[in-house]
């Protein structure tokens, strides 16, 4: 990071731009030819060379000021953006899931026992094809997409080997007992398998209907790991060039992300610290620090829409 406070012209006012610029990208991180071409690109500008060797000039004049624009942007930007992300991905998938349950609605009652496995594998499928699929379902972070019988039971997921079959998600999510019951329901929640390791998942299940019968059920699920991994890309994109931003997802006590540089991993605020604030701030905090010459700030919000003690971690760096 350049500092000092010596007065510059328009030429070192442009160097410094581009060498804070530079080090903001190689910080938010980038493949490695990228990263590589960048390293290159700061180490031959001339100009920039002789700034960082007398030290004069700095990419931050007043870094708690920067923090704080950092931190009402994350409060009155950022959090409002995630909160439309989610709920805008929440109607896309009730939209598709509700659609292909009613496309496949029909095989739940007349595909025979020894093929209906197979049959509903085929149709799960084609359900995720380009050509033939539900648009909202085919362009998914989706992990999962399965067909439950009537008795709760998994009959089958989208693709093979199979270690979902005869699963019986009805007894173990509650999501997936609302739509046995005739009513498309949303939530978090994890495998069995899964809990050791702390994965969760955003867990929604559609009823399957003939004739006003339930017959059966959709059940997809999203891993909060991609869900946090879109939510950054989101927020990258829509960005400012040089904008340093990652989101991470919480969940209670656990902390999810992908992708995350270690340096942010490593300053992200705690469970503890998040407690703390929520407890004093139930709609959501922010504050900031300072680390490796940069001034940080960071936002905590619940997201009502994944539901209770669920949330995102939004760290951003200008």
């Amino acid at each position: 990071m350049l500092t000092g406070t010596a007065k510059s012209g328009p030429s070192f006012d442009w160097a410094r731009r581009m060498y804070c610029t530079t080090s903001r990208l190689l910080r938010q991180g980038s493949s490695l030819r990228w990263r590589a071409w960048l390293h290159v690109f700061r180490r031959h500008l001339t100009v920039l060379s002789l700034v960082v060797a007398t030290g004069l000039w700095g990419c931050d004049s007043d870094p708690a000021s920067i923090a704080k624009q950092a931190q009402t942007i994350i409060r009155s930007k950022d959090a409002p953006r995630i909160a439309a992300i989610l709920q805008a991905d929440l109607d896309r998938h009730q939209k598709g899931l509700s659609q292909a349950a009613q496309r496949l609605a029909p095989g739940f009652v007349r595909a025979r026992p020894e093929s209906i496995e197979a049959e509903m594998r085929t149709a799960l499928r084609l359900v995720r094809s380009s050509r033939r699929g539900v648009p909202e379902l085919v362009i998914s972070p989706l992990s999962f997409l399965a067909a439950v019988g009537a008795d709760g039971q998994v009959i089958a997921r989208e693709i093979e080997p199979d270690p979902m079959r005869g699963l019986d998600v009805g007894q173990r999510f509650t999501m997936v007992q609302s739509a046995l019951a005739g009513k498309f329901a949303q939530g978090i929640d994890s495998f069995e398998s899964d809990r050791n390791s702390g994965a969760a998942s955003w867990l929604m299940a559609a009823p399957a209907q003939v004739e006003g019968r339930t017959v059966g059920a959709l059940l997809l699920g999203i891993p909060l790991w991609r869900l946090a991994q879109r939510l950054s890309k989101q927020l990258q994109a829509e960005a400012q060039a040089g904008t340093v931003i990652w989101a991470y997802v919480y969940r209670g006590d656990q902390l999810v992300h992908h992708g995350t540089p270690p340096d942010v991993d490593r300053i992200v605020p705690t469970a503890a610290v998040r407690r703390a604030g929520l407890a004093r701030q139930p709609e959501g905090f922010t504050s900031g620090v300072h680390k490796y010459g940069y001034a940080y700030a960071w936002g905590v919000f619940p997201m009502p829409v994944l539901g209770p003690g669920v949330g995102v971690v939004v760290m951003r760096m200008e």
